[in-house]
C-alpha cells in the first residue's frame, strides 16, 4: 500500500472531432505521424488528430486540444503571424522568445476575450486561430498605414 501523495493518473484525451481516446504515441511506434524524433504525441487513430506532450511531463500532459490537418494549419499561419511581433519583441526588450511568444498569444488571446487562461496556442480552437489571425493582420495593416 502506497503512503503519502497520490500518483496522478495519466491524462487521456478524447477527440473533439470523433469522441475516441487519443492514443500516446512515441517515436518508432507505427502511428507516430513525424519522421523524426519530436517527442511523444497523443494522437487520434481514426481521425488522425494529435497534440504534442508537455516538455519534461512526467505524466504526458497534453498542450492542448487534438488538432486535425485544417485546426494544425491554422495554428501554424497564426504562429507566423505573431513570429515577426514575438521577435521584434526580443529585440526591443532583452525577453526571451518564449516569453515573447507567450506574451503575444496573451495580447491576442486578450483582445479577442478568448476563455481559456492561461492562453496557449495549442488551446485555441479553429474558429479562435482564424479570429486571431483576422485581428493580427487588421492590427498590422493599420500600424502599416500610420
Amino acid at each position: 500500500m502506497r503512503v503519502g501523495r497520490p500518483i496522478k493518473a495519466v491524462p487521456q484525451p478524447v477527440c473533439d472531432y470523433c469522441g475516441e481516446r487519443a492514443q500516446l504515441a512515441s517515436f518508432g511506434d507505427e502511428i507516430y505521424p513525424y519522421r523524426d524524433d519530436h517527442n511523444a504525441v497523443w494522437i487520434c487513430t481514426s481521425c488522425e488528430a494529435w497534440i504534442g506532450v508537455r516538455p519534461r511531463s512526467r505524466h504526458n500532459a497534453p498542450l492542448g486540444r487534438l488538432a486535425d490537418a485544417t485546426l494544425r494549419d491554422a495554428k501554424s499561419r497564426l504562429h507566423d503571424a505573431l513570429e515577426p511581433l514575438a521577435e521584434a519583441k526580443v529585440r526591443r526588450d532583452g525577453v526571451s522568445i518564449f516569453e515573447a511568444r507567450a506574451k503575444a498569444v496573451r495580447w491576442v488571446a486578450t483582445a479577442l476575450g478568448f476563455a481559456p487562461m492561461p492562453p496557449s496556442l495549442h488551446s485555441f480552437s479553429l474558429d479562435q486561430c482564424n479570429q486571431a489571425l483576422h485581428y493580427v493582420d487588421t492590427w498590422k495593416a493599420h500600424r502599416d498605414a500610420s
